[in-house]
């Protein structure tokens, strides 16, 4: 296991995987990879004596043999993407990877309550590995999200996220880039620009302050669906300046918290 120092205020590590690595099938009747990850039925799943995610000190047997720390990231050892495998049927390279964020040492703690200035260092956090992850030749899109309840097929409770650095684009977003490049062709303009413009003084903003505006789309898929735009137009996360990382950081506590 190596440490390296990603900043004072967080780290990240890798650790070794699983022996079964994960692979991509593709499906031809469909036109569309599918993941494969059957050694994850192995992983650790609602411990009630144990916590893997809880800094267990110098030596300690969790994932964070730390005595404490702010913000960690470390490879995920049961990943939904791993390594090539040659032979059988098509199977795409899948040398990507899976990171693990664990936001807090708090076991009992919770994205809605951390301090303002926890969640600042985690959209941080978020962009550092958005754009180191995003410069690899082999990652064609960066998924951060976070799961959150059993009901989604969460098996650890301590407060945590994930980074995806897929070899693919996934359908949901290559649909929405090929109809941003088509609004883009046809009008010359931005279609999140326009889709902000249209909806930041209607009866779907949930708030808008300082840079960024949130709001319920108008063809909401989920329910309590809220999207957060910046104001500004920028490209990604790691565009964001000083001050609208700031303002991200109050939005995304402003949202989980109205849903906690």
């Amino acid at each position: 296991m190596s440490f390296a120092t990603g900043g004072t205020s967080w780290l990240t590590h890798t650790q070794p995987p699983s022996v079964a690595m994960p692979e991509l099938r593709f499906d031809s009747l469909r036109k569309e990879w599918v993941a494969y990850a059957t050694e994850r039925n192995d992983r650790t799943f609602l411990p009630t004596d144990f916590c893997p995610l809880c800094p267990s000190g110098a030596g300690g047997e969790s994932e964070v043999p730390l005595n404490t720390f702010e913000v960690v990231v470390f490879e995920n050892r049961f990943p939904a993407f791993g390594p090539d495998r040659d032979g059988g049927r098509p199977v795409r390279p899948s040398t990507t990877g899976c990171e693990v964020v664990v936001y807090t040492p708090e076991h009992d703690m919770t994205l809605a309550r951390l301090p303002v200035e926890r969640v600042r260092l985690l959209v941080d956090v978020w962009a550092d590995r958005y754009a180191a992850l995003g410069a690899r030749i082999d990652v064609a899109y960066v998924y951060i999200f976070e799961n959150k309840g059993e009901e989604i097929g969460v098996t650890l409770h301590h407060p945590h996220g994930q980074i995806y650095a897929l070899p693919f684009v996934p359908p949901f977003a290559d649909a929405e880039l090929r109809a941003a490049r088509e609004h883009q062709h046809a009008t010359g303009r931005c279609p999140h620009c326009d889709e902000l413009k249209a909806e930041e003084d209607g009866p779907r903003v949930v708030f808008a302050e300082e840079s960024m505006t949130a709001f319920v789309p108008n063809a909401a898929r989920w329910p309590y669906e809220v999207h957060v735009y910046p104001r500004r137009h920028v490209a990604s996360i790691t565009d964001l300046d000083e001050g609208e990382r700031w303002d991200l950081a109050a939005a995304v506590l402003r949202v989980a918290s109205t849903y906690d």
